[in-house]
């Protein structure tokens, strides 16, 4: 007498075990937003990148190399959005680690940290202009109590640019380290006051090592926001020369010379700029410590 063989599971039910089941279906919309929002422009750029108006396939990306005027855009973007990005994450932690615990009038002082926010690139340039410059009332200040000569160069240059983006990319900043710092497992610090270290030792012993992957992330994002600098360079900056960065020089071949190839072969050195410096911080964010407590990024 022989026995039978088990049945064999439903396909169904052996996709499930996988992993695989209707839930996946969830995925589609997302999917096929990021497929014609990201995927489709990004795959036609960089097509159109290499099909120059004259010369090879890669003649835009020769010209570009070959001209210091647009070589150099390089260095004066990376000159204003590594200062940028360091000044708003830097500053961003202190602030955010004290406001992480109870202090009166919390609500107030968050909402005041991040209303820059809400105001937007052009608005924080107008308000600028109106602070600082020639005639702006810091300047009319200054003079009047004789503290200077002659008014400050605040707008127009490479200063300007660096407190627009200061001003519109440290509440984001902020926020991300805030929310960083509140996963943070307070009685970690506790038991290290029990054991009688000071404020220094805690922080550098315990808050920063749990809060540097978070700080990765935050850097990562905030420097994408400032590499991607265009309107305050226009605005409060000065374009045609010690502000003119990359994204400057992709919206002149673009929409000024209409060479839209030249353009997206700009565009795409600009995201190959920023995938070098986010893949740089991301493994050195791999070597730290990510544990269950802090590192949440």
């Amino acid at each position: 007498m022989t026995t039978a063989a088990p049945a064999r599971p439903a396909l169904r039910h052996r996709l499930a075990e996988r992993g695989i089941d209707r839930v996946l279906l969830l995925l589609v919309p997302g999917l096929l937003v990021t497929a014609c929002l990201f995927l489709y422009p990004f795959l036609y750029g960089l097509q159109l990148s290499f099909a120059p108006r004259q010369g090879g396939v890669f003649a835009n990306y020769a010209r570009f190399f070959g001209d210091p005027y647009l070589r150099d855009t390089i260095w004066t973007t990376l000159g204003i959005a590594l200062p940028a990005t360091f000044i708003n994450v830097l500053a961003s932690i202190p602030i955010a680690y004290v406001l992480r615990g109870r202090v009166r009038g919390k609500r107030l002082l968050t909402t005041i940290l991040v209303v820059p926010i809400t105001l937007g690139t052009v608005l924080t340039a107008q308000g600028l202009i109106m602070y600082g410059g020639q005639s702006g009332w810091l300047n009319k200040v200054l003079t009047v109590l004789g503290i200077t000569d002659e008014p400050l160069p605040l707008i127009h240059n490479y200063t300007g640019v660096l407190l627009s983006l200061v001003i519109t990319g440290f509440p984001f900043s902020f926020l991300l380290t805030l929310s960083y710092l509140s996963g943070i497992d307070p009685s970690l610090e506790k038991a290290a006051a029990t054991l009688g270290a000071n404020w220094t030792q805690r922080f550098r012993r315990i808050t920063l090592p749990l809060l540097a992957p978070g700080l990765a992330i935050t850097f990562c994002l905030s420097f994408v926001m400032a590499f991607s600098v265009f309107p305050s360079a226009q605005l409060v900056g000065d374009p045609a020369n010690e502000t003119r960065v990359i994204s400057i020089a992709a919206y002149h071949a673009a929409f000024e010379e209409y060479d839209y190839s030249m353009g997206s072969a700009v565009a795409m050195i600009m995201a190959v700029l920023m995938l070098i410096v986010i893949g740089l911080v991301m493994a050195w964010r791999g070597t730290l410590y990510r544990g269950a407590t802090g590192g949440k990024g």
